[in-house]
């Protein structure tokens, strides 16, 4: 049987994002054990490039063997009991994943919902903390991938703070290509994913708890429900001084991957990074707009590195979508939801940021343009 060999593609989707030949040829290096003592001090190393990734001097901060969707679920079942309350705002697919994941943890979710397209809207919050002093987290998207908004995660996790609430701030979309600085927030449990910014393959997810949030986990009166997202468990490999307890075989190989791609980010400098995604996204708007083409959030909330648009008139989403993938070999993403068939997703993220590929699906999509 032949090996596979994938296709070339430029991933302009929602992700992955291209993976740089450093990362890849990072992953080829040989396996070692994942106690090996050389292994352990890459651990280390790992976690404090997320320290400096995520601007926070949270201790508990590392990546999860596993893709973002689980440390969404580490997060909130770590943090919420039976008969807790949860606020969730919901402006996208991935705050409704939030409350459903809430509402099997057994808490009671008062889900906050804003129009897809919108940031969310702090003073709702306000208002749904307001009507539930008995809450115990607020939960957020700050960069929800299925509209291309960023909300204002400061305001948000403040509010939380000043009411006595933990935050849980989902930034998968968010780190590496926008400002995310857990400590100036103040957040207490915030996550991403590897395939997006970061330009590693997927499969790993960062994530950081505030002193605070370990605390409120300390304090449990039941135990945490899932065996493998235990965060003291988890940590008992992750930490400690000498040997460390087993607890899964960590994918070795891949953070490998993930130490490359941080030291790439790190090198470049998070402003440089910030700056260049932003000089592509200006880009693609002036060249999309050129095309006649209007972006659905509006421009002050948009993501750089996660842009939705409005679908032209007289194109069809997925026929399209694929002769951008057969002809030219660029990947874009459809809606979701609500949003499904009439909107595009496109990703400048990462090593797929560049200027000169926002010409090129540029040119792909004026050609397809009826």
């Amino acid at each position: 049987m032949n090996a596979f060999s994938p296709p070339p593609r430029l991933l302009m989707g929602p992700g992955p994002s291209n993976v740089s030949p450093e990362v890849l040829a990072a992953q080829a290096r040989p396996t070692i054990g994942h106690l090996d003592p050389s292994f352990v001090g890459l651990m280390d190393r790992i976690k404090d490039q997320l320290r400096l990734a995520f601007r926070t001097d949270n201790r508990v901060t590392f990546p999860l063997s596993a893709p973002a969707s689980l440390a969404m679920e580490m997060a909130l079942v770590t943090l919420l009991e039976p008969g807790d309350t949860a606020i969730i705002a919901q402006n996208g697919v991935f705050g409704g994943r939030m409350a459903e994941i809430a509402r099997r943890a057994g808490a009671e979710v008062r889900l906050v919902s804003v129009e897809w397209g919108k940031p969310v809207d702090p003073e709702a919050v306000r208002a749904s903390i307001l009507e539930a002093p008995q809450a115990k987290l607020l939960a957020f998207v700050h960069a929800e991938t299925s509209t291309g908004v960023r909300s204002d995660a400061a305001s948000l996790c403040a509010l939380a703070r000043e009411a006595g609430l933990l935050s849980v701030v989902d930034t998968v979309t968010g780190l590496g290509g926008i400002p995310v600085s857990v400590d100036e927030w103040q957040a207490d449990a915030v996550y991403a994913g590897t395939q997006k910014c970061l330009s590693a393959p997927p499969g790993l997810a960062p994530i950081t708890f505030s002193d605070r949030a370990v605390s409120a986990v300390k304090a449990r009166k039941t135990p945490i429900q899932s065996w493998f997202l235990d965060l003291g468990l988890m940590l008992g490999y992750w930490e400690g001084e000498g040997a460390r307890s087993y607890h899964h075989t960590a994918p070795v190989n891949a953070l490998y991957g993930l130490h490359e791609s941080l030291s790439r980010l790190l090198g470049e400098g998070l402003e440089t990074a910030w700056a260049r995604h932003r000089a592509a996204h200006d880009r693609l708007v002036e060249r999309l707009q050129g095309l006649g083409i209007a972006f659905v959030a509006d421009k002050e909330h948009r993501l750089p590195q996660l842009n939705t648009v409005w679908l032209p008139e007289g194109v069809k989403d997925v026929p399209e979508r694929r002769r951008l993938l057969d002809e030219f070999g660029i990947e874009i993403g459809g809606g979701l939801g609500p949003l499904a068939g009439r909107i595009w997703r496109i990703g400048l993220m990462g090593e797929t940021c560049r200027i000169e590929n926002v010409d090129r699906l540029a040119e792909a999509i004026a050609a397809v343009l009826p």
